[in-house]
């Protein structure tokens, strides 16, 4: 008599998530292989809270795509403080400020939007697509006649600090392209901040979030559409944060109209 096998569903949803489902067992534990794979992703994780931001590397690929670059510092002096201190990178030190202080003096100040790029959680997330992330976004800036800031490169930055820099700028809207915090699927997740009217003491609650922005989980260009969506209507409104909601997804990339996704708009 033959034995009937029948097939594990759940090895066919494998294929549709990096999520650790269906792993299978080894008696009461895990089976090797998905162990050290998950050891794997842990210890990637762990890589990519430490490695350093590659300034030199990124200053060099920005200024190909012609962005002045700004090199400054939060108040974080390495990285251990950094991570035991989160208020210190929320502010730029005193050499920073100076800088950008000097730069105001000599009319760079007055901008529609500033850009700033800090390590955050995840360096290795802005070395590899910080660029990709600024090439998407910056011809529908130049299309629409936006006035932008020179590049702000920050290191031991949160997402906060962009205010500092905001505001020292002048600029009507800050975006903070960040490292988020690694995830065991997502070492290398970039966030994107928007803030309206940028300035110290701001909160979560003024900020408009796009995340896990990188080739295995939003694409740059569709990164790029809800990006400058949300920055036309912060310009428009005056406003960003909780009361400034995406609706990206009624457009197409294009840039014309579509029917909505939404269930609850449906007829």
């Amino acid at each position: 008599m033959s034995k009937l096998v029948v097939d594990n569903p759940w090895e066919r949803l494998r294929r549709y998530t990096p999520a650790r489902i269906a792993l299978g067992r080894a008696g009461v534990s895990l089976p090797t292989k998905p162990l050290l794979e998950f050891q794997l992703a842990h210890a990637l994780a762990r890589d990519a809270v430490h490695l350093p931001l590659d300034d030199e590397g990124l200053t060099a690929r920005l200024e190909t795509q012609m962005w002045p670059v700004v090199p400054l510092r939060s108040a974080a002096g390495d990285r251990q403080t950094y991570l035991q201190r989160p208020d210190l990178g929320r502010r730029l030190d005193e050499n920073s400020r100076e800088a950008l202080e000097r730069l105001a003096t000599r009319g760079a100040r007055g901008f529609d939007i500033a850009f700033v790029v800090a390590d955050g959680l995840s360096a290795r997330a802005v070395n590899e697509h910080a660029p990709s992330m600024l090439a998407a976004i910056r011809p529908r800036l130049e299309a629409g006649g936006w006035r932008i800031a020179p590049l702000a490169l920050v290191e031991q930055g949160r997402v906060a600090i962009g205010d500092d820099v905001g505001a020292l700028m002048g600029a009507a809207i800050v975006v903070v392209l960040i490292g988020e915090r690694p995830g065991l699927s997502s070492p290398d997740s970039l966030g994107l901040y928007l803030t309206y009217a940028p300035r110290a003491g701001l909160t979560d609650e003024a900020r408009n979030c796009i995340s896990n922005v990188r080739p295995q989980g939003l694409s740059f260009e569709a990164a790029a559409h809800r990006l400058f969506y949300l920055l036309e209507e912060a310009r428009r409104r005056k406003l960003s944060g909780v009361e400034l909601k995406d609706e990206s997804d009624m457009k197409t990339l294009s840039g014309g109209t579509e029917e909505s996704t939404n269930f609850l708009t449906r007829g």
